[in-house]
């Protein structure tokens, strides 16, 4: 019989009636089930998270940081268990868990580092006769409550990318996990209590999106973290009041392959990029722009690459593409391709889908309207399109509602700063992917991909808030 694990409610578990199955998305099968949090609940998670952050608040810097230290250092130890529960609940495939649980750990070390450098500075204010003798001095404090809903397809590093950056700005926190994972989040959360975090401050709160509106939705909520789609994510900051909001959404992000790339590399790493995680990550490799001169020659070592990869049963080490997270994902992805090839797509390799498994797919002869190009696939799809010129490019990839990152192949100078000039989105990554990611780096979108930036030490500036205080030297004066 599956295990049925309970919710942390400011620091307590808590088993309740309604549950939810988390099946393994490459046979189906019930893996376990998870406590459902009630609108109560989640308002209880609240009133918890109000009374821890009054302990958080006043941490010191180095109590901040031994706890994700001390969290960092769980994480490291039973990173076998946190690799068989990512691939279990999420399909992950052993290897990109593996690099996951790698991520989560300098994800939480990297912002126990940042918990010490939460800086201010001084401003003097003597810039007239009338301001002389005042001295302004300029200090960010933590928000109160970060409410951060993490997404199924990074379910350990996304959930540290909220839980740390807001622990170590001081502040209490309450994870909504996915529904089809949330056993990572559960584990973090556990994990964070014996490190060392308050009770009250860290709860873990499984829910449907629709009842996680109350945590949007309640004043007493400071900051609301949420990874995810577009359409969900624009609501949500709709429905948040007053309170700050970071988004980190969709896109269908571009890669630019110019005449001078290293062509080997850039294929290799365009195969990765595409096809990584099944192609569920928001950077995933969708649009490949190739040079019309070199566009056959990558075009043939793209789908050579492709035909290598071993395609099956996540658990085995050597698997490097798994299942999509389950079917409904996978089918909606498939009609997309499907519509393409309809409208005069081909299919040079994959396009078909059995249950869960959706063959990497390389799509030639694809136009700007096709859904595979204008909107997120997130599947394991990439289209290939030949330009003749770089400003041509650069318009098509700059085309779109999304802005999140792009990958620029070129040994030209020139080319990759006006690049980074007229693209607008979060990141212009050079002769490598747009999928590039390092978790200290500032990372988020532009236009429709989103609001601030993540990384711990951006995350923290958008998890706290300036507070200045200025000092008349001579109003003391008697």
């Amino acid at each position: 019989m599956a295990e049925t694990y309970p919710l942390l409610l400011g620091g307590e578990k808590k088993k309740t009636k309604e549950t939810i199955p988390v099946r393994f998305p490459y046979t189906g099968e019930l893996y376990c089930t998870v406590s459902q949090a009630t609108n109560n609940d989640l308002k209880a998670a609240v009133t918890k998270a109000v009374s821890g952050f009054e302990k958080t608040r006043r941490l010191p810097s180095h109590a901040r940081a031994g706890i994700l230290e001390n969290l960092a250092d769980t994480i490291h130890r039973r990173a076998a268990e946190l690799i068989d529960v990512m691939v279990m609940e999420g399909g992950k495939t052993r290897k990109f868990a593996t690099t996951e649980v790698a991520r989560a750990e300098v994800t939480v070390r990297t912002s126990a580092e940042e918990a010490k450098r939460v800086y201010g500075e001084i401003i003097p204010l003597d810039l007239s006769r009338d301001t002389e003798g005042r001295t302004g001095i300029l200090r960010r404090f933590p928000l109160g409550p970060v409410a951060g809903i993490v997404p199924f397809n990074f379910p350990l590093n996304l959930a540290c990318h909220k839980l740390a950056p807001a622990l170590a700005a001081g502040n209490s926190v309450i994870l909504k996990p996915a529904s089809a994972t949330p056993l990572s989040s559960l584990l973090l959360g556990e994990m964070a209590l014996d490190a060392g975090v308050p009770p009250e401050a860290v709860s873990v709160v499984p829910c449907t999106g629709a009842r996680a509106e109350v945590l949007a939705r309640d004043p007493r909520v400071a900051f609301l973290s949420f990874t995810g789609s577009c359409a969900v994510g624009w609501h949500l900051r709709e429905i948040a009041g007053r309170k700050k909001v970071g988004l980190e959404l969709g896109g269908n992000a571009a890669v630019i392959v110019h005449e001078d790339a290293n062509l080997p590399y850039a294929a290799q790493r365009i195969v990765t990029g595409g096809f990584t995680n099944a192609g569920q990550v928001c950077i995933s490799v969708q649009r490949v722009l190739v040079h019309r001169k070199i566009y056959e020659e990558l075009v043939e070592m793209i789908v050579a690459g492709t035909k290598a990869l071993k395609v099956g049963d996540p658990r085995d080490p050597t698997t490097d593409l798994g299942p999509m997270i389950d079917r409904l994902k996978a089918e909606e992805a498939y009609r997309k391709v499907q519509e393409a090839i309809r409208q005069g797509a081909r299919a040079l390799i994959g396009g078909t889908l059995e249950g869960t498994m959706f063959a990497p797919t390389v799509l030639e002869g694809t136009t700007p309207a096709m859904r595979v190009n204008c909107e997120e696939v997130f599947a394991p799809v990439i289209s290939v399109v030949p330009y003749d010129d770089f400003d041509e490019a650069l318009r098509i990839a700059n085309t779109g509602e999304y802005g999140l990152q792009v990958g620029i192949f070129t040994q030209n100078l020139n080319r990759a700063m006006r690049a980074y000039a007229e693209m607008d989105v979060g990141g212009v990554i050079v002769n490598d992917i747009p999928t590039f990611r390092t978790d200290q780096m500032p990372y988020g979108g532009a236009k429709g991909s989103g609001l601030g930036r993540e990384g711990p030490r951006f995350a923290i500036e958008e998890m706290s808030e300036l507070r200045l205080m200025v000092i008349n030297r001579d109003g003391g004066i008697g």
